[in-house]
């Protein structure tokens, strides 16, 4: 009965799952039992664990890891003994069972068997606004780094504190992370960089991610974490890099690895550009080819116009995703990337804040029509797309069949044009998510657009509920309720943001003072 219970969930479950899932309900039994169980039932146990969140059960066999990787991607991913993808569960309890137990792992000593672990990786987990786990509690990748790091450091200090390096001098685990650096836990992570070769575990870098962190600092740890290896950068919001910040990084750092990159806002800014900068984009589109790698580049809220073509034509490998969110392209911009290589491979592309309906509608057209055949994800905010440019886009997104996201928030479309849309939408087989605006309708009709924080959240709910009920309904009849349809009106959750956000605002404020005092101090100094 449980078994067709599960297939009419969609949701399949082996015996042996299931099996293991009554093995691991009881702490107390499974307790006694992990030390007998056989190495191969170890994965088995941990995923069984991890959906009931029995932390002291995941820590037990963590402890006892008798195999010579653990990936928690892998672990928590879709396996033959059940489908069921858990690695956007990011529970906080489960995620803190895993790595106490590495560290007893480490210091656990045992005549039965041989410890084998030399990878524990911790990257592929998705952090989602909100949390199926009964704790309601969430470890995000801030607090992953921070409670990673801060157990390498416990852990040496144990060490030496017990006088316990023979026991532990044959042990070398590689730690793979994603590190999210800031301010506040900076410290601590440069702590366990810099004592990687003494401790056991051995933290590895694979993608890198600062925020609120000053250049100083930035260029330091940077240099730490291993370039050579690095495959992912995000340098983002209160990380004040210039252009020619990221031409002296490029110079000075090799990142032969790279395939994922993420420029702060106001890296680039072409405004009054002179005839040296013009140069430096060159070289810094140079020094960007020799990135064989590179698949992957956001450029967003950089000012770029007229020279896009400077930074993406030298490259070697064509672009998979690219984020050009309001940068301020013109005609020359948007006809090169409509030309370019990158076109036809294009998996997510971002065009937020251009005007392309108005300004580019052929370009953008032909931009749609050669990212067809590989586009699953298009984002086009507050791109002031009203009624009169509905029809260029319902025949922009018609042939991208493999479309599995779309994004047009902040866009001035009356309800009749977005339902309209939603009889595209139910023709497009990949699709699976959509956000969508609050229809213009619902608003009072002295507004204008783009809309401001406090007039976004004064709409008609009522009658957009209304509108809502008959959206749900076109989904329905077309038998695509698997399409998730929502509002978010202030845009999309970001758990990053969501992490930081405390951090982000005090470092956004203290910013704020600063350019209070300095244009007071000019002043006075007029005066």
């Amino acid at each position: 009965r449980k078994l067709q219970a599960q297939r009419n969930r969609g949701i399949m479950k082996t015996l042996r799952f299931l099996c293991a899932q009554a093995l691991v309900s009881n702490a107390q039994v499974a307790k006694r039992s992990i030390a007998s169980a056989a190495h191969n039932l170890y994965p088995l146990l941990f995923k069984a664990s991890y959906l009931l969140e029995q932390a002291t059960v995941i820590h037990d066999l963590v402890e006892r890891w008798p195999l010579a990787e653990f990936s928690i991607r892998k672990l928590l991913g879709k396996t033959p003994d059940c489908e069921q993808d858990l690695c956007s569960r990011t529970c906080l309890l489960c995620l803190q069972a895993c790595v106490s137990g590495l560290k007893s792992y480490v210091l656990h000593t045992s005549e039965t068997y041989q410890k084998r672990l030399k990878v524990f990786d911790l990257t592929g987990l998705v952090d989602r606004e909100s949390q199926p786990c009964k704790c309601g509690k969430t470890l995000g990748r801030w607090g992953r780094t921070e409670l990673m790091a801060r157990t390498c450091f416990d852990l040496l200090v144990e060490v030496e504190a017990c006088e316990l390096r023979s026991l532990v001098s044959d042990i070398s685990v590689e730690v793979l992370l994603s590190l999210f650096v800031t301010q506040r836990n900076y410290e601590t992570v440069v702590e366990a960089l810099l004592l990687r070769k003494q401790c056991p575990l051995k933290i590895h870098c694979v993608e890198f991610r600062a925020d609120s962190l000053s250049l100083r600092n930035f260029f330091y740890i940077i240099n730490l974490v291993r370039p050579e290896t690095l495959q992912k950068l995000e340098l983002v919001h209160n990380v004040h890099l210039e252009m020619e910040h990221f031409e002296f990084l490029l110079t000075q750092v090799a990142f032969p690895q790279l395939r994922s990159l993420t420029l702060p806002t106001r890296t680039f800014d072409v405004r009054g550009i002179t005839q040296e900068d013009e140069l430096m984009l060159v070289r810094i589109g140079e020094m960007l080819s020799g990135m064989k790698f590179l698949t992957e580049l956001s450029l967003s809220f950089s000012i770029l116009t007229g020279r896009i073509r400077k930074i993406l034509s030298p490259l070697k490998t064509p672009l998979q995703i690219l984020d050009v969110s309001s940068c301020c392209l013109n005609h020359a911009d948007m006809a090169y990337l409509a030309n370019s290589l990158h076109a036809e491979h294009l998996e997510q592309l971002d065009l937020s804040g251009h005007n392309v309906a108005d300004l580019f509608p052929s370009t953008f057209f032909k931009l749609l029509t050669r990212a067809s055949c590989t586009l699953r994800s298009l984002t086009l905010e507050e791109c002031n797309i009203g009624d009169e440019h509905i029809n260029l886009l319902m025949l922009a997104l018609e042939p991208c069949k493999r479309l599995t996201e779309f994004r047009f928030l902040g866009n001035p479309l009356t309800s009749g044009c977005l339902r309209r849309m939603f009889e595209v939408f139910t023709e497009l087989p990949a699709l699976c998510k959509v956000e969508i605006p609050v229809p213009r309708d619902c608003y009072p009709a002295s507004y204008t657009y783009p809309l401001t924080d406090e007039n976004l959240v004064k709409y008609d709910r009522g009658k957009f509920e209304e509108i809502n009920q008959e959206w749900m309904a076109i989904l329905l009849e077309a038998d695509r309720s698997d399409i998730l349809v929502s509002t978010p009106i202030f845009g999309s959750f970001d758990a990053n943001i969501q992490e930081t956000s405390n951090e982000i605002g005090v470092v956004m404020l203290q910013s704020f003072k600063d350019a209070i005092s300095n244009i007071l101090t000019s002043l006075n100094e007029v005066d």
